[in-house]
C-alpha cells in the first residue's frame, strides 16, 4: 500500500516516529494526482480527449510548489524538535468556493476565472496552522450549484473513481473524488442541501455536515447564507473527526458561529453505541417528486437495495446495544426539496449581485456606452445557466407580489421541518431519539449527463439530506456497501444540534463492526486500473 492510501491518522504516527518524511507523504499524493488526475479542469478545454474519460479531474488548480515547501517546512520542525501541530504533514484538497490567498478562487464559474484571492478562509487557515498540506484547489458545480458536478466551467468536469462512467455527485464532488482516489487523504467540502454527504455517498467516503454555526463561513463564497455548512470529507470516521476538530469553533470574523466549547471529537469515538436510541423513518424511505407529465406529486419507494443496507445498519447498531425506534414520523421532509428551491433561490440571488464586473472577477471585453450594458454584458458572458437560473427564479420568488405565496410560505415550511426534528430528539418526548438512521441518497451515483439539464429532477438527488440543512442539525454519511454494479451506498446519521461527537461515535460503531466485511476490500475503478 501507498503512503497517500493511508489514512490520516496513521500517517501522522508514522511520521511522528519519523518513520517517514512530510516530504513523502507529499510526493506520493502528487503521484497519485499525476496517474490518476488527467487534464485539470479548464474554461474553453476544447474538443474532449478519450482518455479523459479515464481519469478523475478532481482538480481546478494543482499547488505543488506550496505544499512541497509546507512539507519541507514541517520535516524542519520535527527535526528540530518542535510540535508542527495536530495535522503535521497530512495533505488535503480544497473545494474552490474557499478563498485562498495568492490561488485562484473560481467557484467553478467564468466570472471567477481571473479572481486570486487576497485572503484565506478560516476553515482553510486552521487546517494549515494545524500543519496540514494544501495540495490545490478542486472542481465544484459553479457557484456550488448542482448535484453532480457538470455545470462547472472548468472542464472536464470531475469523475467518480469507482466508475468514471458516473458522476461523483455535487457540489463537492472534487473533494470526494480527490479523496477517493487516494490523491488526498482529507478534503474541505461545503453542505448547503447535502453537497458533502451526497457526493460522499457516491463516492464511499465520509462526509460531515456540522451544525450550521459549529464551522466559520469567512472566506467562503457564499450560496445560500442561511443554509452552507464547511465541513470535511475523509476516508474514514477517524480522519473526518480529526479534522472536524481542526476547522470547528468560535470565528469572531464570522458572526454566525457558535460561541461554544469544541468538544475532543476523537475522545469519544471508542466508546460504542450501548443506551443511544437511534430512529428509523418511514419517510426516509421513499422520495416524494413532482411528476414531470401531470404536475401532480408522487411518492416512489427507494431502491431494496439502499434500504437493505440501512436496515442492516440498524442490525448491526442493535447487535451492539443501541435501542432501534421504528416509525418515527419525519412528515415535513417530503417539502424539503421544494422550501429549498425558493429559500436558496432568493439567498443565491442576493449574494451574485456583486459579481457585476467592476471591482473584481470577469468583465466583458465589449465595447459598452453605459454601466447598466457593462453590468449586462459581464454577466451574461460570466455566468453559467444555472446562475442565470437562480437569479431569475430569486428574484420572482422574493417579489413584493410573489413573496408571501412563495417565499414566506418557504419559511414556514423550514420551521416545519425543524419541527419534526425537535420532536424526534426531544429528551422528554416520545421518541428521545439520540440520532436518526436514514439512506444518504436515493440512488447510487448516475451516469454523466444522465440528469444534467434537468434541474427539478437533478435537485431531487438530495431530498434525503436537505432537511438537515433546513433544520441546522448536524449530519454524517459513511459508506455502508456497494450495489449490484458495485457502486458505492451510503448511509446517514442525522443528531440534534451541536451532536457530532455523538454522530461521530455511532458511525464510528458501524465502521468497526463491517471492518473485515468483503465489500471494505474492494477498490475504486482508478485504482483498480492501477493495478493492472
Amino acid at each position: 500500500m501507498e503512503l497517500c492510501d493511508l489514512p490520516a491518522y496513521e500517517l501522522s504516527l508514522l511520521l511522528r516516529r519519523k518513520q517517514v518524511s512530510a516530504l513523502e507523504i507529499t510526493q506520493s499524493c502528487l503521484q497519485r494526482i499525476e496517474k490518476v488526475d488527467g487534464r485539470p479542469g479548464q474554461l474553453d478545454d476544447g474538443k474532449a480527449d478519450p482518455q479523459d474519460e479515464e481519469k478523475v479531474h478532481a482538480f481546478i488548480t494543482l499547488t505543488k510548489k506550496r505544499a512541497l515547501a509546507q512539507a519541507n517546512a514541517i520535516d524542519r520542525k520535527l527535526a528540530a524538535g518542535e510540535d508542527p501541530g495536530p495535522l503535521a504533514g497530512i495533505p488535503f484538497t480544497v473545494k474552490d468556493i474557499f478563498c485562498v490567498r495568492g490561488t485562484p478562487s473560481t467557484a467553478g464559474s467564468r466570472i471567477l476565472a481571473n479572481f486570486v484571492a487576497p485572503y484565506t478562509a478560516t476553515p482553510v487557515e486552521r487546517m494549515e496552522a494545524a500543519g496540514a498540506v494544501l495540495l490545490g484547489k478542486v472542481n465544484l458545480d459553479e457557484f456550488t450549484y448542482g448535484s453532480s458536478n457538470e455545470s462547472t466551467a472548468f472542464q472536464p468536469a470531475p469523475r467518480n473513481p469507482w466508475n468514471p462512467a458516473c458522476v461523483p455527485g455535487g457540489s463537492s464532488g472534487g473533494s470526494a473524488a480527490s479523496v477517493a482516489a487516494g490523491e488526498a487523504p482529507l478534503s474541505l467540502g461545503t453542505d448547503t442541501a447535502g453537497s458533502i454527504r451526497q457526493p460522499a455517498a457516491f463516492c464511499g467516503v465520509v462526509g460531515v455536515k456540522p451544525t450550521y454555526g459549529r464551522v466559520s463561513r469567512y472566506g467562503l463564497i457564499a450560496f445560500g447564507s442561511s443554509l452552507d455548512c464547511p465541513g470535511p470529507l475523509a476516508r474514514n470516521v477517524v480522519d473526518a473527526a480529526l479534522m472536524l476538530q481542526t476547522i470547528a469553533g468560535l470565528d469572531p470574523r464570522d458572526s454566525t458561529t457558535a460561541n461554544l466549547p469544541v468538544p475532543d471529537y476523537l475522545a469519544a469515538l471508542e466508546e460504542g453505541v450501548r443506551g443511544l436510541r437511534i430512529g428509523l423513518s418511514p419517510d426516509y424511505f421513499q422520495i416524494t417528486f413532482p411528476d414531470p407529465q401531470t404536475g401532480e406529486y408522487r411518492q416512489q419507494e427507494l431502491p431494496a437495495e439502499i434500504e437493505a443496507r440501512v436496515r442492516y445498519a440498524a442490525e448491526v447498531l442493535a447487535s451492539l446495544g443501541a435501542e432501534i425506534i421504528e416509525d418515527v414520523p419525519m412528515p415535513n421532509t417530503r417539502y424539503g426539496i421544494p422550501a429549498y428551491f425558493v429559500i436558496s433561490r432568493v439567498e443565491a440571488a442576493s449574494n451574485l449581485h456583486r459579481y457585476d464586473g467592476v471591482k473584481y472577477g470577469y468583465r466583458t471585453p465589449q465595447p459598452v456606452s453605459d454601466l447598466r450594458e457593462m453590468y449586462r454584458k459581464t454577466r451574461n458572458e460570466g455566468f453559467g445557466l444555472q446562475p442565470k437560473l437562480r437569479i431569475l427564479m430569486g428574484m420572482y420568488v422574493s417579489a413584493a407580489q410573489y413573496s408571501a405565496q412563495y417565499y414566506r410560505r418557504a419559511l414556514r415550511v423550514r420551521t416545519l421541518i425543524r419541527r419534526d426534528f425537535d420532536q424526534a430528539f426531544d429528551p422528554q418526548g416520545k421518541y428521545r431519539l439520540h440520532a436518526l438512521l436514514t439512506p444518504t441518497t436515493p440512488t447510487t451515483a448516475f451516469e454523466m449527463g444522465a440528469v444534467y439539464g434537468d434541474s427539478v429532477l437533478m435537485q431531487y438527488a438530495d431530498q434525503l439530506t436537505v432537511p438537515a440543512n433546513h433544520a441546522g442539525v448536524p449530519g454524517v454519511s459513511l459508506p455502508f456497501g456497494l450495489d449490484e454494479n458495485r457502486l458505492p451506498i451510503g448511509v446517514q446519521l442525522l443528531g440534534p444540534d451541536f451532536s457530532e461527537a455523538v454522530l461521530l461515535r455511532i458511525a464510528r460503531a458501524l465502521e468497526q463492526a463491517t471492518e473485515s466485511e468483503p465489500w471494505r476490500k474492494l477498490k475504486p475503478q482508478v485504482l483498480r486500473n492501477l493495478a493492472g
